[in-house]
């Protein structure tokens, strides 16, 4: 490159460093890092500092990103790759393609159609849907929105008539799958997020009177509508341990599918108590300050489920490469969060349905790269791991 194109290149870098040369339409997007960029600037200080933070330093939070490059892909050459199946199943149920929507709470902090909006976006991409406790659009709106039930997270609290009554709410749509969230039991100190806050001039109190857990606020959240909060303090008791398994096993019929589980041991008693399914996460970053990657936790949590019961991931996944890599490493699906939450800030349903585009796009063309023709062809022959060379 000449000494003008350095100059040149280097130029754009900075212009868009500078919050220039944004793009003005969702097509536009060559990665679903760009989308991140539009949020930034729309959303007020407080609800992005909400979408980015991690927890004190977020030494895990970009322990999630930086992870995916301990390892490398094997391509193969010379193999027929017209043809291309990203197909997978769970629970009996075909998805077209592996990609899932990670539950995040308060959707409307990022746009006014929230999760409605969402939604639309994956009945039209055909996307599996994980709704949050904490949605602000209600699972019976959010369901009709998808076309089709979605799963559903639960926050137990601690009071356990408030879990019993979401849980049957959500079965009672015709949710198939309760996602039971395990990260956040010793609470989370969010320095990013409340830094955000400093900087930003509105105010809030009407939306955040008292703290996340302050009666009037709660009951504004749609799931915790008709229920007895007077007892509620925290979303986890302190005391919880597994037995609360088989206390969800008992009080329904759907799916349970334990998020949060990081390590062989705690896959290995999952699998015990019953679940029929789990998701290795660290609440993308959010959870506790461990400092590893949910890219790293991922070989001995399947080790651990020994081929039991399916194994879902989330936490920085931004590429195709990242999903590939996943699915080398046992996952049967993977969930996004941060990503499709960019374009939905961006542009709306058409930023989340490009979002979808791009990483579907990705995933399609390491698959051909690596001369896999379908998801089940992903092993774990196609990766090197550069912690062991």
């Amino acid at each position: 490159m000449s000494g003008g194109g350095k100059a040149a290149a280097l130029d754009v870098f900075e212009r868009l460093a500078q919050g220039e040369g944004l793009i003005s339409a969702p097509e536009q997007a060559i990665n679903v890092m760009e989308f991140e960029a539009i949020a930034r600037k729309k959303l007020p200080p407080a609800h992005f500092g909400y979408l980015a933070t991690g927890v004190d330093d977020d030494a895990t939070l970009r322990a999630n990103c930086e992870g995916f490059a301990k390892y490398q892909i094997r391509v193969r050459r010379l193999r027929d790759i017209q043809k291309i199946d990203t197909s997978v199943r769970l629970f009996g149920v075909e998805w077209d393609n592996p990609i899932a929507l990670a539950p995040v709470g308060s959707q409307k902090a990022f746009h006014p159609e929230g999760e409605i909006a969402v939604a639309k976006a994956a009945r039209a991409k055909g996307h599996l849907q994980i709704l949050s406790t904490m949605t602000s659009s209600s699972v019976e709106a959010v369901n009709e929105a998808r076309g089709a039930p979605v799963w559903y997270q639960l926050y137990p609290t601690n009071d356990w008539n408030v879990a019993r009554g979401m849980t049957k709410r959500a079965e009672a749509a015709g949710c198939p799958v309760l996602v039971f969230t395990v990260d956040l039991q010793g609470g989370s100190n969010r320095e990013t997020l409340m830094k955000s806050r400093r900087v930003d001039t509105r105010e809030c109190t009407i939306c955040h009177v008292g703290g996340l857990f302050y009666n009037p606020t709660i009951r504004r959240r749609p799931m915790f509508q008709g229920l007895d909060l007077s007892k509620v303090v925290t979303q986890y008791p302190l005391d919880m341990t597994w037995d609360a398994i088989k206390r969800l096993r008992d009080a329904t019929t759907m799916k349970l599918v334990i998020k949060g589980i990081v390590t062989r041991e705690d896959a290995q008693l999952a699998v015990e108590h019953g679940a029929d399914g789990v998701i290795v996460s660290n609440h993308g970053g959010r959870g506790e300050e461990s400092g590893r990657s949910t890219i790293e936790c991922l070989p001995e949590v399947v080790e651990g489920v020994g081929g039991k019961i399916p194994v879902l991931i989330d936490g920085g996944f931004r590429r195709g490469t990242d999903i590939f890599k996943a699915l080398a490493l046992g996952a049967r699906a993977i969930c996004i969060g941060r990503p499709y939450l960019w374009g939905l800030a961006a542009f709306g349903q058409p930023g989340v349905e490009a979002a979808f585009n791009i990483l579907r796009r990705e995933l399609q063309i390491i698959m051909r790269q690596a001369g896999t023709t379908s998801i089940e062809q992903i092993t774990q022959a196609y990766l090197v791991d550069r912690r062991i060379g």
